[in-house]
């Protein structure tokens, strides 16, 4: 069965969605959803990287079926996504200095989010085409940088709540996640 691109877009957005759906991506979204001000640039910053991996990704897999190489295919994605977040890290710490201390450790962390990897991977496995690719990760990472602003969100509306003691910080986090992730559950229907 042949998935139109908008199909792709809705399903990797909304409903099935990296974080909330597949529960890939947990590190970050855990992370650096305290603050709108982190979250936001996080997921665009990891949308930039699924978008250079999924490119990289359809054209190293075309390389690797003709030399019939496909084992490389995971070391070579990890080098890829490595590359791209370094790229990242060069031009955030060039051109803003504060988004780049205040993103820390979770930024050089992308290389090892599991989102991201998926991207390639998932689509390898689907046999999408470019475009499919393309869109593929744009909507992954789009539905990425959602979860993060959604979860930022809460929680910064959260901090001016007087919330009990027993459920404030990781536990408060997880319910959180929990409840968005049930809330998602409702466009499982969308993918088509």
């Amino acid at each position: 069965m042949h998935e139109s691109a908008f199909q792709i877009f809705v399903n990797a957005l909304l409903a099935n969605n990296f974080v909330l759906a597949m529960f890939l991506g947990l590190c970050p979204f855990l992370g650096v959803s305290g603050k709108l001000d982190t979250a936001f640039p996080m997921g665009v910053a990891t949308t930039f990287v699924m978008l250079v991996a999924s490119l990289c990704a359809y054209g190293l897999n075309l390389l690797l079926g003709y030399f019939h190489l496909e084992f490389l295919r995971l070391i070579s994605y990890i080098v890829i996504i490595a590359s791209a977040v370094q790229l990242v890290e060069m031009v955030l710490k060039k051109y803003s200095p504060a988004l780049f201390r205040a993103l820390g450790i979770y930024l050089p962390l992308i290389t090892t989010n599991c989102a991201v990897l998926g991207v390639a991977l998932f689509q390898t496995a689907r046999e999408y085409d470019f475009v499919q690719s393309v869109t593929f990760s744009i909507g992954g990472g789009l539905g990425f940088t959602l979860a993060l602003v959604l979860m930022a969100s809460v929680r910064e509306r959260l901090t001016l709540s007087n919330v009990p003691d027993l459920a404030q910080g990781t536990a408060l986090s997880l319910m959180l996640a929990g409840i968005l992730s049930l809330s998602f559950m409702g466009f499982a229907g969308l993918g088509g």
